[in-house]
């Protein structure tokens, strides 16, 4: 059984930083393509980033480009996402998922349960 658990959220003022970060429980995290999601209050849940096996490619949402940073460390089993120059737009649920399609659609196989990141102004 396979289990992510997110952490690193919270409250930021605009401007700010967060990492949040992404333990795979059950397997190696190098076995899967990392993705991050989100979704603000009354809004579909959305692409944030993804990065593939190796950690060579990954891949970006405009509106989040230039200013996160998806990453992982398999030796620990975890993904992270460096998010910086927080937005209030950024504002939502952020949720890790685990796969094997490096996709920015939500075919992922695995997700967590989410962390909540509040941007204020």
């Amino acid at each position: 059984q396979v289990q992510l658990v997110e952490s690193g959220g919270g409250l930021v003022q605009a401007g700010g930083s967060l990492r949040l970060s992404c333990v795979v429980f059950g397997r190696t995290s190098s076995r899967y393509v990392m993705g991050w999601f989100r979704q603000a209050p009354g809004k579909e849940r959305e692409f944030v980033a993804t990065m593939n096996w190796s950690g060579g490619s990954t891949y970006y949402a405009d509106s989040v480009k230039g200013r996160f940073t998806i990453s992982r460390d398999d030796a620990k089993s975890t993904a992270y996402l460096q998010m910086n120059s927080l937005k209030p737009e950024d504002t939502a649920v952020y949720y890790c998922a685990a796969g094997t399609q490096y996709t920015s659609r939500s075919e992922y196989d695995y997700w967590g349960r989410g962390t909540q990141v509040t941007v204020s102004l």
